[in-house]
């Protein structure tokens, strides 16, 4: 930090000449505050920072008497000030005394983004900066002290009160000491307890406690609310120098959750929320959260040159198509570069947990990188005390509420990383969640299926659940009779991790009640479930053998259904006519006009599926197929047009359908001269007529 003295001489002056020559300023000189302005500013933010008391705002006790000191301090300026004001009122403030009232100003401005900043925190990282804030502090006095000992009293013509209170002002910032001992203490028996589980040695429960009482945190939401604020540090890397600790940490407090706190939920975790109207669809998010590509709700919002925002893997797709405009405002790009929109997310984030919607179906994504967890002994041996735990106490648990709290907490748990989904794999979760699944209790319902299906993102825990007995059936229930669309929706998205596996594929594939529960799901559900369901369908229609009983099933249908209304619907027609279904598809009734239509005006990988599938239908059935695509109005031109805006996916297709309707085009042609009768083919465009 700069000596005050040094800051205060190096202030905007004329060239050549010093703080007390007079002269006029150059015009290229900044414009600042008057003098009334600027001891108005300083009236406000002292008064501010004595009446929001900074240290009733920070949530760490242990910090409340370093920050107590700023409070004091700013009554005393405030008052000092007023008087002041009423001074420049009657005659412009000296030159020397106007710049050193301005690096007053600075460092009350530093405070109060110090004081801030403070309230924004995680405790835990509070107390592991407590060093470096408390020095910060003192700092800051330090540099007021100064800036009151050189302010020239004598010119300015205050009274005997006002000159007293800026010298016990000054006299009180130079006797500054925070009192560090005891946070030092604290921080180093937290330090301890994260060294004894590296050693997998388990926290005594009263240590434990009474270290948590200290830092502030006295119940479960208070719990909860710390573990989020350090993954939202971690992920934005808010200290590198304690990374490891606060991801130890953030282990450390999810196995004092379940073990001091009985695992309580708070109700916004635990709340179903939206999805328990089983006739209305999730509530609407705001039109700035959605992505103007895809309009989902944006998992990593992203800001272009334009300063628009999107998704960023939809935006991401359409550089990879060559394109280089904004998608909203068709503006030229200077560059591509994407800037992630932290703020946003963050909003984002917060409406989603208070509104009880997940951002992703597996609730896996989580700002805590899993690479630094897996590197970090404390935070796994943490978890896997804290799996332990919880699996014992879910097995002695014989109430649905006192089973819920324990459910709950094994769900967040298995959203946290790869080793939290093998610990609790490991110690026996799968078979005491299965029977879960058909309880009365909506919530109990909801945190049991949505527990399985991030446990179910692990390769080794997708065996568990497929070999467990009665597993499948009861993921069939929730989808046929889920208390929720919510348990629904993520009964159908374990089917598609579950999926993920060539056996267990097949093995679901075959299993017609789940096929024709997820068809009823894609039938009757609203957005976000038929989603789900769908992208479990085009899993399953991965499996040639199986394609001949999707289509039975009823799976083109309903996929055709949801053409125009999710762009998966387009993917799975594209698999069924890629492993025989491609009869059923042509079949039915305008099942070609919608694909076309698809392809025309659908989202970029929707007109991608659809171009595969016409392209798949024309040549597994020929001419019957190509006569129907011909058949449609304005098809020649919606191929031309998707073979110059397209995905690279999406033009190779657009140029593999606009040579075989070029070909029907020429037979047709040629059949007409010979006077057969064939009709005539419709206007081509130039750059398709082209070999």
């Amino acid at each position: 930090m700069a000596n005050p003295r040094t800051v205060l001489t190096s202030a905007p002056s004329p060239p050549g000449c010093s703080c007390s020559s007079s002269s006029s300023p150059p015009a290229f000189e900044p414009p600042s505050p008057s003098d009334g302005e600027l001891l108005r500013s300083l009236h406000r933010l002292a008064r501010d920072l004595s009446a929001g008391d900074a240290a009733a705002e920070t949530p760490a006790p242990f910090l409340r008497a370093a920050l107590a000191f700023v409070t004091r301090r700013s009554k005393l300026l405030a008052a000092a000030f007023d008087d002041l004001a009423v001074c420049a009122a009657a005659a412009d403030l000296p030159r020397s005394a106007s710049l050193c009232l301005r690096e007053v100003l600075l460092v009350l401005q530093r405070f109060k983004a110090l004081a801030a900043d403070c309230a924004a925190r995680s405790r835990m990282r509070l107390l592991l900066q407590s060093d470096e804030i408390e020095e910060e502090v003192r700092e800051l006095q330090q540099d007021l002290a100064t800036l009151l000992d050189l302010l020239p009293v004598a010119e300015l013509g205050l009274a005997e009160d006002v000159l007293d209170l800026l010298a016990l002002a000054s006299r009180q910032c130079r006797r500054f000491a925070p009192p560090a001992g005891a946070e030092r203490a604290l921080k180093a028996r937290v330090l301890s307890l994260i060294q004894g589980i590296e050693r997998e040695i388990v926290p005594e429960r009263e240590r434990l406690e009474e270290i948590l009482e200290e830092v502030g945190i006295s119940d479960a939401a208070t719990c909860s609310d710390e573990i989020e604020s350090l993954e939202w540090e971690i992920g934005d890397r808010a200290s590198e120098r304690w990374t490891d600790a606060m991801i130890a940490l953030v282990g450390l407090l999810r196995y004092a959750k379940c073990v001091l706190f009985s695992a309580t939920p708070r109700p916004s975790d635990s709340k179903t929320g939206p999805e328990v109207d089983e006739e209305g669809e999730p509530p609407a998010a705001p039109p700035d959260f959605r992505c103007p590509i895809t309009l989902d709700i944006m998992r990593e919002p992203v800001v272009v040159a334009s300063g628009q925002t999107y998704d960023r893997e939809p935006i991401a797709r359409w550089f990879d198509s060559g394109k280089s405009t904004c998608p909203k405002t068709g503006q030229v790009l200077t560059n591509l570069e994407l800037v992630p929109n932290k703020a946003l997310k963050n909003l984002i984030a917060k409406w989603c947990r208070e509104n009880g919607v997940a951002m992703e179906s597996s609730e896996a994504s989580k700002s805590e990188p899993a690479q630094a967890v897996s590197a970090n002994k404390a935070a796994l041996e943490a978890a896997r005390m804290t799996a332990s735990f919880l699996v014992k106490k879910l097995s002695i648990s014989f109430s649905p509420d006192a089973a819920d709290r324990v459910v709950h907490e094994i769900r967040l748990l298995s959203k946290s990383g790869n080793d939290c989904r093998a610990f609790v794999g490991e110690a026996g979760a799968v078979p005491l969640l299965v029977p879960l699944l058909y309880s009365e209790d909506a919530g109990l319902q909801l945190n049991a299926v949505t527990a399985l299906l991030n446990l179910s993102i692990l390769e080794a825990n997708k065996k568990r659940i497929m070999h467990a007995e009665g597993a499948v059936e009861a993921v069939g229930h929730i989808l046929s009779s889920g208390a929720t669309w919510r348990a629904k929706e993520n009964a159908a998205a374990a089917v598609l991790s579950l999926a993920a596996v060539h056996t267990y594929r097949r093995r679901l594939g075959r299993n017609m009640s789940i096929v024709e529960k997820l068809v009823h799901l894609v039938r009757t559900g609203p957005a976000s479930t038929k989603k789900d369901a769908l992208a479990a369908l085009l899993s399953l229609a991965g499996e040639r053998e199986i394609v001949g009983k999707l289509v039975d099933a009823g799976v083109a249908q309903v996929a055709l259904s949801a053409v125009g209304e999710e762009e998966t619907a387009a993917a799975v027609l594209a698999a069924l006519a890629k492993r025989g279904g491609a009869e059923a598809i042509v079949g039915m009734d305008g099942a070609v006009a919608r694909l076309v239509a698809e392809m025309r005006r659908g989202t970029e990988w929707g007109r991608e599926n659809a171009t595969a599938a016409l392209v798949l239908l024309c040549r597994r059935l020929g001419a019957r197929a190509v006569t129907q695509v011909m058949a449609v109005p304005g098809v020649e031109w919606a191929i031309w047009e998707l073979m110059g805006t397209g995905t690279e996916r999406a033009r190779r297709k657009a140029v593999s359908l606009g040579r075989i309707c070029r070909r029907w085009a020429a037979a047709s042609a040629a059949d007409g001269e010979r006077g057969n009768g064939c009709p005539a083919a419709s206007v081509v465009p130039p750059a398709m007529m082209a070999s």
